[in-house]
């Protein structure tokens, strides 16, 4: 498989078939799991590249979301999408404020100590009910709250570094 574009952002995954119809469950990678439906179009990526998919209908569906997809109208050709990566265009996303970042932009940057010590890469982000924590991986794994201005002292998209002021245990 290809390295994904840096203009598509991974926002979800298709999940198994459900019913007769070519439904499909959905599995949401977004904030709040029906945002997803928000994002219009969709992209699923084969083995030639993403294709644009279009959603027919959509719902929330007992814990989870539901969608049907143009074209695939029996579970035959849906089980063909199952396990695909849904994406949407970085341009489909809202402009942010200042010191406001999306995970996705912050995964793979460098994460360096007040010392100058170069902990290791962000390799994902995790939610926590108090706050949000980086998980930084060099020569150890650590998890570093995620706390701007107190734990994080800059974040610079541009050189791909983020500063903490934390101490490794």
């Amino acid at each position: 498989m290809k390295n994904i574009d840096t203009d598509y952002l991974i926002v979800g995954q298709v999940g198994s078939t459900y019913g007769i119809k070519g439904w499909l469950k959905i599995l949401s990678h977004t904030e709040k799991d029906t945002n997803i439906l928000d994002y219009m179009p969709w992209y699923v990526e084969d083995l030639s590249g993403w294709k644009v998919m279009e959603v027919e209908d959509s719902k929330r569906h007992n814990n989870g979301i539901i969608a049907k997809l143009k074209g695939f109208d029996n579970p035959e050709q849906a089980k063909l999408l199952s396990g695909k990566k849904i994406a949407i265009l970085r341009s489909q996303l809202p402009i942010l404020s200042k010191d406001e970042y999306y995970w996705n932009d912050l995964k793979g940057l460098t994460v360096i100590d007040q010392h100058g010590e170069n902990l290791g890469k962000v390799i994902y982000l995790i939610a926590t009910g108090s706050n949000d924590v980086l998980v930084v991986k060099g020569t150890k794994e650590h998890g570093i709250p995620y706390q701007l201005g107190e734990v994080i002292t800059s974040i610079d998209l541009e050189k791909g570094e983020i500063h903490v002021n934390w101490e490794v245990i």
